[in-house]
């Protein structure tokens, strides 16, 4: 926007100085110098206060003198000129429609000076800035009669500095209220987005239209209320309040994050608090465009991140030849690419950004950018704020070199700075690892363990980060060999002194990691002989010395006991290939504690040829492919041209790889394994006993109560979530055959998830009677919500999508008699579920909740996939590390999740509920998605 002006006054001297400063220049009191001026301008009295403050913090001012054009007809706009003084004339050419450009020009020109003054009404384009939506204006209103039904005395006439407003409530106490009618409300920040959803559809407003939703003392009034004869509600008002209230509170819950985070992104950068630097960095952690950036960028981003909105499709946000001035990401809608000559060449979606390249090469914008759709929402880079960005990351940048080769790049961060037991504070800078070569990366760790036990944390946390991810570009045939020759290394320079100093620090640090090191693998170290061998033979050398070296004695008990422990386990004669069943995870009934399962535990397994005769293979649980065909071949005694199919129930089949590993568990539920000749692959079929049940066990587990069916779900749902290995996550997220290591216990807690669903959906559709169906629906939506109050939310999430599977959610019959009072529950459960802003609803409800807790593992699968498929492991030969620490950090959610113990409802755990523990444990279920449509439709024919 520019604003156009004759000559200076001395009254309007202060805020045109304002104005008149570069956009990055204004202060926050500079924009508020400019707002209370502009509100006052005719043209803008109608505008939306967001809006009118957008032009604040982007308009510019312009002096012109008498006789300058300031553009021509036919032109591309590239402004929109505002007249705050003097007058110009608008010549249209005598082909064209005058009366359609006077309405165009209504818009624009302030009166008296434009045409808008002197034109019939007929010619003035109607206002249609800020019309709140039906829901929000019925929420608006709901809000309010609740308000003057329950707390009266909140909406009243307020005095302060003086002056009277009418009909007003205060921020903090409207937050109080919210916070005392809904459970949907957690926190006090959630609860001003809530309002602020009312605030920026102009449902509730600011008394002076200055502020966004703010949890202080200042004033709001409902749009009912500008009335001066605003009518109190009626009975029946206050009844339809009353029953409306918590599914409106539920609306505007799930609004409410969004429109708390458009709040922030519109505050000038300079005003963001460190709370809401924070918000909008957990949220660009989840946009793909950003997935590749630095943690460190990422932060310098959610300072300078501008929110843009644009209301109506076709809009065209810049034009091919233009000058790039901003980067786009993309948060909300679509937008088509546009090159001349050749149309539209593609379609950028959420999450996508575009225009970087513009501002990478100093370069004209390569094509246009058209709104595919309305009210498309963007985050903005401009470019100033980008090339500074790019500059501090490269002044922060160190590069090492090696034969003029870069070996590591380290990034400098601000530190904290905490104060050590000596009072000594630490830098308040820091390096950490971006890439480099495995080997100075590794060397790097451990020139930078403190050794202070003050730091002992601190310094077990940065070590982290490389014990985790070390098997995906440094496996322990390669470390090991590295950690005893640091262990050993000795200085070529220096006293003897010195020298002892050195050799003595340098052996405690890499005793420090490899203590971290054999705690995390624990157990996984017994299948590992190089790991093994190197344990024993590190042990040694540390005995050795510590008989020379007092200064070792304090840390080789602790060494001594991780080693013992992990070599007298492994040699345990239980631990010796323990056969399991074929299914994993049914029919082991035995009382013992759940041990998770090895790579190198034997299994029993069927494997099924083309006329449904099957063999049973006796083979390691990770053997790959090629083991199971030579298993099969010697049971045949024929092997030449075998292929191993995996087969679902639905017919669905897919040949393995002979590379693959562990195939046993990454079966589907009703799936098995099929060996025949590649000419027999069209002819295999499933078996018959893979279609599942054909009657309900709805007589069964009816009579049983829905928190016991509940309780013992989450105890054996903790049994196998307890048995996953961090490091299962990382062999699933880059390939478990890249390792050659099984993720079995991983597979069968994921596989649980899906059982869980498709018993849901099972039950419901083998239901015949619909009164049964309706009590089957209330059944599980009280066995979810138990499920959710013992923060097992795999199976909450698992027992929801199997309500909202289209073979359940289409029964409309069915879910028409039920009660509203559940309807309500399972629509709050649903909106757990919304995945937009990668599944915002989900992250927020986890984030309030204390170990321990069953994750939903799906999504925190998906994150790590997200991660791994957005950035390169390796960039100019070197490790992302910085990639390694953001998988690492999601890694570690398994271990917070589980940093408590798990400690069984005592009421629960007294009774005897074998029964029900049986239950859970088998159920037997439909997975064929096609099978349980047609059975829904038997049910509830389709409508015609």
């Amino acid at each position: 926007m520019v604003a156009a002006h004759a000559a200076h006054s001395s009254s309007s001297a202060e805020w045109i100085a304002c104005l008149d400063k570069r956009p990055l220049e204004r202060s926050s009191e500079d924009v508020d110098i400019i707002f209370t001026r502009l509100k006052e301008v005719k043209a803008f009295e109608k505008f939306h206060p967001n809006l009118l403050h957008q032009i604040c913090l982007c308009g510019y001012y312009e002096n012109l003198e008498k006789g300058i054009t300031l553009f021509r007809q036919g032109d591309i706009g590239t402004n929109w000129y505002a007249v705050l003084a003097g007058s110009l004339d608008v010549k249209v050419s005598e082909t064209s429609s005058h009366q359609k450009y006077r309405q165009y020009m209504a818009g624009l020109l302030a009166p008296p000076y434009g045409v808008m003054e002197t034109g019939s009404n007929n010619d003035r384009i109607p206002d249609k800035e800020n019309v709140p939506s039906e829901k929000i204006l019925r929420a608006g209103k709901i809000l309010r009669n609740a308000i003057l039904s329950r707390a009266p005395h909140m909406i009243r006439d307020r005095k302060y500095h003086l002056k009277t407003y009418r009909q007003c409530c205060v921020g903090t106490e409207l937050v109080d209220w919210m916070l005392q009618q809904t459970p949907c409300a957690h926190s006090r920040t959630q609860a001003v987005g809530m309002w602020q959803v009312l605030v920026e559809d102009g449902v509730l407003n600011h008394v002076d239209q200055e502020h966004h939703f703010q949890d202080k003392y200042l004033f709001y009034r409902f749009l009912d209320d500008e009335h001066e004869d605003a009518p109190l509600p009626t009975e029946e008002e206050k009844k339809e309040c009353d029953e409306e209230l918590q599914d409106t509170m539920l609306l505007l819950s799930q609004m409410g994050p969004d429109a708390h985070m458009r709040m922030i992104l519109r505050k000038p950068p300079g005003q963001r608090t460190v709370d809401d630097l924070e918000i909008i960095y957990e949220e660009l952690l989840h946009i793909k465009a950003l997935s590749h950036l630095s943690t460190t960028v990422k932060r310098e981003l959610a300072g300078v991140l501008i929110f843009e909105s644009h209301a109506k499709g076709g809009t065209v946000l810049f034009n091919q030849g233009e000058e790039g001035t901003s980067w786009y990401i993309i948060l909300k809608g679509s937008v088509n690419v546009v090159i001349y000559g050749k149309g539209v060449v593609c379609t950028l979606h959420e999450g996508d950004d575009f225009g970087k390249l513009a501002l990478v090469n100093d370069a004209p914008r390569a094509a246009s950018i058209v709104l595919r759709e309305d009210n498309c929402h963007f985050l903005r880079v401009d470019k100033e704020d980008f090339n500074r960005i790019l500059r501090d990351v490269e002044a922060n940048t160190v590069r090492l070199k090696e034969h003029d080769q870069d070996v590591l790049v380290l990034e400098k961060v601000p530190a904290g700075n905490r104060a050590s037991n000596q009072g000594n504070s630490q830098p308040q800078q820091k390096y950490t690892v971006m890439s480099g070569t495995p080997e100075k990366i590794l060397e790097h760790f451990l020139e930078t363990i403190r050794l202070e036990p003050a730091l002992n944390e601190a310094t077990d946390s940065v070590l982290n980060d490389f014990v985790m991810m070390h098997c995906v570009f440094m496996p322990n045939i390669q470390l090991c060999p590295a950690l005893v020759a640091h262990y050993h290394a000795q200085p070529s320079q220096g006293t003897e002194q010195e020298k002892m100093d050195y050799a003595l620090n340098n052996k405690r640090r890499v005793i420090r990691l490899v203590l971290q090191w054999a705690a995390m693998y624990g157990d996984v170290l017994q299948e590992d002989d190089v790991a093994m061998a190197f344990l024993e033979e590190f042990y040694v050398s540390v005995s050795d010395d510590a008989r020379m070296i007092a200064a070792l004695k304090e840390q080789l008990p602790e060494l001594e006991k991780i080693v013992k422990q992990i070599s007298e386990d492994a040699k345990a004669p239980q631990k010796k290939h323990k056969v399991l069943l074929q299914q994993f995870n049914t029919g082991d009934e035995r009382a013992q504690k759940r041990q998770p399962i090895r790579g190198s535990d034997e299994v029993l397994f069927k494997v099924y040829c083309m006329d449904h005769t099957y063999t049973t293979i006796r083979v390691p649980v990770a053997a790959s492919v090629k083991e199971v065909i030579s298993a099969v071949a010697d049971k045949l005694g024929s092997g030449e041209g075998l292929i191993i199919v995996k087969m679902s129930s639905g017919g669905e089949k897919v040949v393995l790889k002979p590379n693959d590993v562990s195939v046993f568990t990454t079966l589907t539920i009703n799936g098995r394994l099929f060996a025949c000749p590649r000419e027999q692959f069209d002819s295999l079929t499933p078996l018959p006993e893979q279609e599942g049940p054909t009657v309900g066990t709805v007589g069964t587990f009816e009579l049983m109560s829905s928190k016991d069916l509940a309780y013992q779900m989450t105890i054996y749902d903790w049994e196998l979530f307890n048995c996953v290995h961090e490091l299962e996550l990382i062999y699933h997220t880059f390939g478990r055959h890249n390792f050659k290591k099984t993720t079995a216990n991983l597979d069968l807690f994921l596989r649980r998830f899906n059982e869980i669903q498709f018993w849901v959906v099972t039950e419901i559709c083998l239901c015949p009677q619909p009164s049964k169906r309706v009590q089957l629906l209330k059944k599980f939506i009280k066995i979810a919500a138990h499920c959710k109050e013992y923060k097992n939310l795999n199976s909450f999430f698992a027992i929801v999508m199997g309500l909202s599977n289209v073979a359940v959610s289409r029964l409309a019959l069915t879910w028409e008699k039920l009660p509203s009072k559940f309807k309500k529950f399972y629509a709050e459960f649903e909106s757990l579920m919304d995945p937009s802003r990668n599944h915002r609803a989900y992250r927020l409800t986890i984030a309030k909740l204390d170990p321990p807790l069953i994750p939903f593992m799906p999504l925190l699968i998906k994150d790590m996939t997200f991660t791994h498929e957005g950035n390169k492991t390796f960039i100019d030969n070197l490790v992302n590390f910085e990639k390694m620490r953001m998988i690492a950090n999601t890694a570690r959610t398994v271990r917070y999740c589980r940093s408590q113990p798990f400690n069984p409802d005592a009421a629960q755990a007294n009774k005897n509920h074998q029964d029900v523990r049986s239950y859970v444990r088998q159920l037997n279920v439909i997975d064929n998605q096609r099978t349980l449509s047609q059975m829904s439709h038997r049910l509830e024919p389709r409508r015609p």
